[in-house]
């Protein structure tokens, strides 16, 4: 029978338990998660468990991420099947804290990050977004105080703020981002996946089927300019209303020209009915 990980809801006993795993088996790694748990985050749990003696995920729907106009009431919550998942997986401590855990009553202090967090992507859709993620991460760090973090590709402007961030801190944590999984169809795994009808689960596919001929496209020499202009059409044709499709530099998120500019990532935001598809492809 799979070993039941701690569960742990304030933060005292969280130190307690993470010194105590510290002593025992050296480094601790941190996959941070709001729950709703698939592949992805196993994946990230199987990575996480290559790279320290003890392995902790956190679970926590975080407010400060969400618009009012948002999911965060309907968030997909499944707690009790997400920790049967991680014990079979081997996971020591599950870090899931209350809201007031999180954030006691007074609390009054952001993080405003920069940079990747200001490329005209997510945030021109969502402003709110990364100063909550931000926020969160930092604290769960601080808490936590991981010696490696992992992070899913798919949100690949989030890891790329989260990795500017904790340099930009000295935060004391390594960031590894772990490649994105995906269906047999290429769909990228996301909790917000259950939105979708039996007509639009079939659509889905088509935002990474672009994405990689894009790719392909852009490889062999066509002009950028020429192959996302096609790109977006064909998601708005397939019946998506498209939030962007973007080629940047792939470390900066820097807006380019060419692939002369430096290695390029294709990034996409596209809604489906009510769901809300990302992904991102290098080239």
């Amino acid at each position: 029978m799979a070993r039941k990980p701690l569960i742990v809801r304030t933060i005292s006993p969280l130190r307690k338990a993470i010194a105590t795993f510290r002593k025992k088996h050296g480094g601790v790694a941190l996959v941070p998660t709001m729950g709703a748990l698939h592949e992805g985050h196993f994946s990230l749990v199987r990575h996480a468990r290559k790279r320290a003696g003890a392995v902790a995920v956190s679970i926590f729907v975080n407010p400060k991420q969400f618009a009012p106009t948002e999911d965060f009431g309907s968030y997909p919550r499944n707690f009790e099947s997400d920790v049967v998942a991680l014990s079979k997986l081997g996971v020591d401590l599950i870090w899931a804290p209350t809201e007031t855990a999180m954030y006691p009553g007074g609390f009054s202090t952001a993080i405003t990050p920069g940079g990747p967090a200001l490329a005209g992507l997510e945030d021109a859709f969502r402003p709110h977004f990364f100063g909550g993620v931000a926020t969160v991460v930092a604290k769960l760090f601080l808490q936590v105080t991981p010696d490696v973090a992992m992070f899913g590709q798919k949100d690949y402007q989030q890891l790329k703020v989260v990795t500017r961030m904790a340099r930009d801190l000295d935060l004391p944590v390594k960031i590894v981002g772990c490649p994105t999984m995906r269906e047999k169809d290429g769909l990228a795994l996301s909790s917000r996946n259950v939105y979708l009808s039996v007509e639009e689960r079939r659509t889905a596919p088509v935002l990474y089927r672009v994405l990689k001929e894009s790719a392909a496209r852009i490889k062999a020499g066509d002009a950028l300019a020429a192959v996302l202009a096609d790109g977006r059409a064909a998601i708005e044709k397939a019946g998506f209303k498209l939030d962007y499709l973007e080629g940047r530099h792939a470390e900066t998120l820097e807006p380019v020209v060419s692939a002369a500019d430096g290695p390029i990532r294709l990034l996409a935001a596209a809604r489906l009915g009510r769901t809300r598809l990302i992904d991102n492809l290098g080239v």
